[in-house]
């Protein structure tokens, strides 16, 4: 099985964990009359939209590059992470109207043990699914993967914070606490959706790796390089589950193009089986040409300049 499919049928998993969740919650929330049990029910409505917009992307992004998507169809998963996020942001403001309506005219509340259970096995499978969607998502580099496994991890911390608020509620009679719980909840969904739409942002618009990433790709292209050659202009990008980088290599003036050509590739080999889902696009150049410099654009870029460029 391909990566790509793992990440599908997780995916699925997803999905049937949402619609069981839905259920617990939705049973629990019409046992009590609880307005955070409805909202956390209405986090687990958000999350199986989430999931089937993830389920698409990702089988859209499998697809192989092609004459008018060259560079793939990765990106379609920024997309989706960004209608997920907002989506949840639209669930955290329909949250906060319905609990500041209920503070005001608080509904009794019923059966807040029964309900509780019901909750809590939901966040037991939530807490379980979401795990599994932080791990796979981490190691394959999966975005959308990784983005899905925080929000099923966010919905967990909701419903902790739901179960808490019914707890509190149901020892001091104040059936006004239940309200200000959905709309702490409301707060916090809120601040999720907002950090899905942002880092979907910062996808689509070419966001460059961490600075760690990049210092620890500068290493290991160092180490690898042989004598007197170098390399500048670095640039990287990541789309879903693959990382983007392009430089300059800078070799020896009296260079044949065959041997330039073999130092690159070889270079370029030894980088690909070290970032399997790395696309990578090296530009050779001469050490002996003062234009290859391109001081303008390496101090755009941050890099420092070297003694050859500042002659």
């Amino acid at each position: 099985m391909t990566a790509a499919a793992k990440l599908r049928g997780l995916q699925g998993v997803a999905v049937l964990a949402a619609i069981a969740t839905i259920g617990l919650k939705s049973a629990a929330y019409s046992l009590t009359g609880s307005v955070g049990l409805l909202s956390d029910a209405l986090e687990s409505g958000i999350n199986l939209v989430a999931a089937l917009a993830a389920y698409a992307s990702l089988s859209y992004s499998a697809r192989p590059a092609d004459p008018t998507h060259t560079f793939g169809h990765e990106k379609i998963e920024f997309f989706s992470s960004g209608i997920e996020g907002a989506l949840v942001f639209c669930a955290g403001l329909g949250t906060i109207a319905y609990a500041i309506g209920q503070l005001w005219k608080p509904t009794p509340l019923e059966h807040l043990g029964q309900g509780a259970l019901l909750a809590a096995l939901a966040s037991v499978v939530n807490l379980v699914v979401g795990w599994m969607l932080l791990q796979v998502g981490r190691r394959s580099g999966s975005l959308l993967t990784e983005a899905s496994g925080h929000h099923l991890m966010s919905d967990v911390l909701t419903s902790v914070g739901v179960l808490l608020g019914l707890g509190i509620v149901r020892m001091t009679g104040i059936q006004e606490l239940d309200a200000v719980v959905a709309i702490l909840v409301g707060g916090h969904i809120l601040g999720t959706g907002f950090h899905l739409v942002r880092r979907s942002f910062e996808g689509l618009m070419d966001h460059a790796w961490s600075p760690n990433e990049i210092l620890a790709f500068r290493l290991l292209v160092k180490a690898a390089l042989p004598p007197r050659t170098d390399f500048h202009l670095l640039k990287t990008r990541r789309a879903g589950r693959r990382s983007f980088a392009e430089f300059h290599l800078v070799v020896a003036g009296d260079k044949s193009v065959r041997e330039s050509h073999a130092i690159s590739h070889d270079l370029e080999k030894m980088l690909m089986q070290a970032m399997p889902e790395l696309v990578l696009s090296i530009h050779v150049e001469p050490d002996d040409e003062r234009d290859i410099w391109e001081v303008d654009e390496l101090k755009r870029l941050g890099e420092e300049l070297p003694p050859e460029a500042r002659a």
